[in-house]
């Protein structure tokens, strides 16, 4: 196996145009665990850690771009004020594997139970893909098309996500047979976009790839107009309206059966974390909590 080593996104995507069988490896922590159990055997491997085009964070014109190579950890340390990113953050792994790991392995994995996934379904995140011809944008939704499947061509890397920074709280939850390392058998991610007056809501491990919430975000930002909650966040959701909310979201699931845990079980589980994620967002509203 050939291991490429390049200094540079322009050198990484040359190599990538000659050999676009190269898998990259960033991380490594889950293509090393692939490679170690025998189930992939690419016949090159092209290392991205230290391309320094991709380990960068930055805000301009409103909008939050976050590189493929930054890490868990640092996005812990360095983005604390977007809250659900960061608690989905906290939820991978161990410290070490935080301190590898990155959110563009989480999008080349494609897997639907990648913790930092509903977060860029909820932000509307749009994924940066670039080769050594061209660069284009893909939106979330349509960048993961399957099961670990992805729109990524084989000459492409992926840059980065980018999205508009919202004001309104946000939170990221997950149920599991533990609080971290382990797979999520349900995850959520809500966010409140107070500018828009819109509640966004993504589900991870409970379909082939990443859900949205439609009808359940269409119904609950109904209700808080209703209710005067946008205008005055002291004003009270109807109870009924939290757990009409709670089954939609429940709803939108597209579960299995698997040795995590049983479809029923999932759909019950989106329901509970949906009713707490918007029980947190309608008191931080209260308390005046929720930056972009």
């Amino acid at each position: 196996m050939d291991v490429l080593l390049p200094r540079t996104l322009e050198e990484a995507l040359e190599m990538k145009a000659a050999k676009p069988e190269a898998l990259p490896i960033a991380g490594g922590t889950d293509v090393m665990v692939e490679l170690n159990f025998d189930l992939h055997r690419p016949e090159a491997l092209i290392d991205i850690c230290r391309l320094p085009e991709l380990r960068e964070w930055k805000r301009e014109n409103g909008m939050i771009f976050l590189g493929a190579g930054v890490t868990y950890g640092r996005i812990m340390r360095e983005l604390s004020e977007l809250t659900p990113l960061t608690q989905a953050s906290r939820t991978v792994g161990s410290p070490q594997i935080r301190n590898r790991g990155t959110v563009g392995g989480n999008l080349g994995t494609g897997s639907p139970a990648g913790d930092a996934l509903p977060v860029l379904a909820a932000y509307d995140a749009e994924i940066e893909l670039a080769s050594a011809n061209r660069a284009r944008s893909v939106r979330w939704n349509e960048f993961h098309v399957g099961v670990k499947k992805t729109a990524l061509e084989p000459d492409e890397l992926i840059l980065g996500a980018r999205w508009r920074a919202v004001r309104g709280p946000g939170s990221f939850s997950k149920i599991g047979t533990r609080n971290a390392m382990v797979i999520s058998v349900a995850g959520l991610c809500l966010v409140m976009d107070d500018d828009a007056r819109a509640v966004r809501v993504a589900l991870g491990s409970v379909g082939p790839t990443v859900l949205r919430a439609s009808e359940a975000e269409t119904f609950v930002a109904e209700e808080l107009t209703r209710s005067g909650n946008w205008d005055d966040p002291g004003a009270d959701l109807p109870v009924d309206a939290m757990g009409a909310f709670a089954e939609r979201v429940a709803a939108a699931a597209r579960p299995i059966d698997d040795v995590r845990g049983t479809a029923a079980y999932r759909r019950h589980a989106c329901a509970v974390l949906a009713r707490r994620a918007l029980g947190w967002a309608l008191a931080a509203r209260r308390e005046g909590v929720g930056r972009p």
